[in-house]
């Protein structure tokens, strides 16, 4: 599969978006009480504190020569979730905060997108770099936040589900927990027509909005 002008773009503009989602968790902790990543030196916009090799490099390069699409992860920001000034509540909107973000940059790009317009000829073909950037950069942030809201450990929209599990659930959760990561990988890596049919809804509905 060949590589094309878009996908450099897009694989650019995807890893400050990751580090951001996750720089964005240790902020939203720190306004609640907890400094751990700060201590750890984690708030800083310097790409080489976040860089995992494996979730920010080759799973995203992986990903993007075997299934045309690409996302991955910066390395997690700590949290101590004890540290909280109100852990039940409070622990939910750090893991949130990510995806918020997310959707804040989606929201800035779609707006600068809608006001400067496409270009000339096809922007994931032919534009010229300014708009294909552009593009990318929403569509890099619109990937991010639906895939970081799926409902599976260890993804931050499983923290909407064990605020809201009954506690008589908690040890089934707990047992499914263990499986978590397992059945993601399934998903991003067995069964990828599937993932990209339903990240395609989203980007289709982005798309027909533009």
């Amino acid at each position: 599969m060949n590589i094309t002008r878009f996908d450099l773009v897009f694989y650019a503009v995807l890893v400050p978006s990751i580090i951001l989602h996750e720089v964005s968790h240790g902020w939203v902790a720190l306004a609640f009480g907890d400094d751990t990543a700060k201590r750890a030196g984690r708030l800083t916009l310097n790409p080489i504190a976040h860089v995992d090799p494996f979730g920010t490099i080759i799973l995203p390069a992986l990903l993007l020569l075997t299934t045309h699409r690409a996302f991955g992860y910066a390395k997690p920001v700590p949290v101590n979730l004890r540290n909280l000034r109100n852990p039940r509540d409070q622990g939910v909107l750090v893991s949130l905060a990510g995806p918020a973000l997310n959707i804040l940059l989606l929201v800035a790009s779609t707006l600068a997108i809608q006001k400067v317009g496409f270009g000339s000829g096809n922007p994931f073909v032919d534009g010229d770099l300014p708009h294909m950037a552009l593009l990318a950069f929403g569509l890099g942030n619109l990937l991010l936040a639906v895939f970081n809201l799926i409902p599976i450990p260890p993804l931050d929209g499983s923290a909407v589900i064990e605020r809201l599990l009954p506690r008589a659930w908690w040890p089934h959760y707990l047992r499914f927990r263990q499986y978590s990561m397992g059945i993601l990988l399934i998903l991003v890596f067995l069964l990828p027509r599937f993932l990209s049919s339903f990240l395609n809804y989203f980007v289709d509905h982005w798309l027909h909005f533009l």
